[in-house]
C-alpha cells in the first residue's frame, strides 16, 4: 500500500490499521475480528492487513502475531464464503537481503528511521539486541516496501499506545513516525481514532507522548 494521505489527514487505509493494530497488540481477538471486517470494507486489502500483524511480533510478541494472524485467516475466509471479494494487495516488489546486507539495509533503515544512528549505553550492555531490531525489525519487516514506512509507523504507535508500560518505546515511534513524514495533525487524528474505536486509555497514551515530543520542537 502507498499512503494516499496528505498533511492534514490520514488515508482511510490508514485510520482503519489503527484499531487493527491495537487491538491486535492488545489481544482482543473479538475486537480485532470487528476491526479486520472495517477495515477490509473501508478497502484495507488482505495483504496490508497482513503486514501490520506480521509486524505486531516486535512489538508485542509471536503469541499475540500469530493469534491475530490466524483470526485474519478466519475473518478472510468468512467473508470469501458470504461473496465478499477482498483486494489481495501486492507482495515485495524486491527479494529481502540476507546475512551481511540484511544487517546492512537494517541498520540504514534504522538510521533513517531514526534521524541519526542508533546507539546508547543499552546496546552497548546488549549489543546484540541491536543486532536483532537492525536484522529482523528494520531489515526483514521494512525492507519490505507493500506497505509503506508512514502506515507501518501508523500501526506501531498504535500497537505501542494499547500497550501500558512501554511509554519510552512509543515516544520514539512518535518521533519516528514524525522524520517519515507524517504531521503533528495526522498523529492528533491517530489519537481521535484510538479514543473513537479503542479506548481512552490507549488514546492518552498517544497524545500525550505526542504533545512531549511537540513540546521538545522549535517554535514556528
Amino acid at each position: 500500500m502507498t499512503t494516499t494521505s496528505n498533511a492534514d489527514t490520514l488515508s482511510a487505509a490508514q485510520q482503519a490499521i489503527v484499531p487493527i493494530a491495537a487491538f491486535a497488540a492488545a489481544g482482543d481477538i473479538a475486537k480485532l475480528n470487528t476491526a479486520l471486517n472495517h477495515g477490509l470494507d473501508a478497502g484495507l486489502a488482505v495483504s496490508d492487513a497482513k503486514e501490520v500483524l506480521v509486524q505486531l511480533y516486535a512489538y508485542a510478541g509471536f503469541p499475540r502475531s500469530l493469534n491475530a494472524l490466524g483470526e485474519l485467516m478466519k475473518v478472510v475466509e468468512a467473508r470469501k464464503q458470504r461473496g465478499v471479494k477482498d483486494a489481495p494487495g501486492r507482495a515485495p516488489s524486491r527479494p529481502i537481503p540476507k546475512g551481511d546486507a540484511l544487517l546492512a539495509a537494517g541498520t540504514a533503515n534504522q538510521t533513517k528511521l531514526s534521524g541519526a544512528p542508533v546507539q546508547g549505553p543499552l546496546f552497548d550492555f546488549a549489543p546484540v539486541a541491536n543486532e536483532y531490531l537492525r536484522t529482523h525489525l528494520f531489515g526483514d519487516i521494512f525492507e519490505r516496501d507493500n506497505l509503506d514506512w508512514q502506515s507501518r509507523e501508523v500501526a506501531t504507535v498504535s500497537m505501542l499506545a494499547a500497550l501500558a508500560g512501554v511509554e519510552s518505546q512509543l515516544q520514539a515511534h512518535i518521533r519516528i513516525s514524525m522524520n517519515v513524514g507524517l504531521s503533528a495533525r495526522q498523529m492528533q487524528q491517530l489519537g481521535q481514532v484510538l479514543a473513537d474505536r479503542v479506548d481512552a486509555d490507549s488514546a492518552r497514551r498517544a497524545r500525550e507522548a505526542l504533545a512531549r515530543h511537540l513540546a521538545t520542537q522549535p517554535a514556528g
